[in-house]
């Protein structure tokens, strides 16, 4: 089976990845989710560890609409060491329940830059109401498990996602 690349699946599934907008609250990124049979409890409600998975989405596909897919952090073409994100602090608020069929909108927001880690507002919304809430601060470590300090590349990028908080030293430099 062939491997198809980004650019020919943003071309056959435009949306796959959700979007970033800019608008008057600042930019981020958007996925849309569907709660599945298998995302839900006994009960027909989102099981509390499908709201961290789709998080994980909306981060990983953040990254990759600005330009630094974890594949390429990975296997190291993103710069001169092979790289992650890792998760170093999620702080959640469960604040509505999700039910089987739900449309969801997972948003994620640059909330801070530091030298190795980045710290994002992530929200779970339907129809427009907040139903989840995470605070996720993930650092970039080396395979070796040294944190790293954010490229140039990869800060100009969040920073242009950026709320306007505290920004680490060369934010916006590109």
């Amino acid at each position: 089976m062939s491997q198809t690349n980004d650019s020919q699946t943003n071309d056959i599934w435009p949306d796959l990845a959700g979007h970033i907008i800019d608008d008057e609250t600042g930019r981020h990124h958007v996925l849309p989710v569907r709660v599945y049979f298998e995302d839900t409890d006994a009960g027909g409600i989102a099981y509390h560890a499908s709201y961290i998975r789709w998080c994980e989405r909306g981060r990983t596909d953040f990254l990759r609409l600005l330009g630094t897919d974890s594949r390429r952090l990975i296997d190291g073409s993103a710069s001169t060491e092979p790289a992650a994100f890792v998760v170093r602090r999620m702080n959640c608020d469960f604040l509505r329940p999700s039910r089987m069929d739900d449309i969801l909108t997972v948003e994620t927001r640059v909330k801070e830059l530091g030298g190795a880690s980045v710290t994002l507002l992530q929200t779970v919304l339907n129809n427009g109401r907040p139903v989840f809430e995470a605070v996720v601060t993930v650092v970039l470590v080396a395979v070796s498990g040294k944190p790293l300090r954010l490229s140039t590349a990869i800060r100009g990028a969040f920073a242009g996602a950026d709320t306007g908080h505290v920004l680490g030293p060369g934010a916006g430099k590109t």
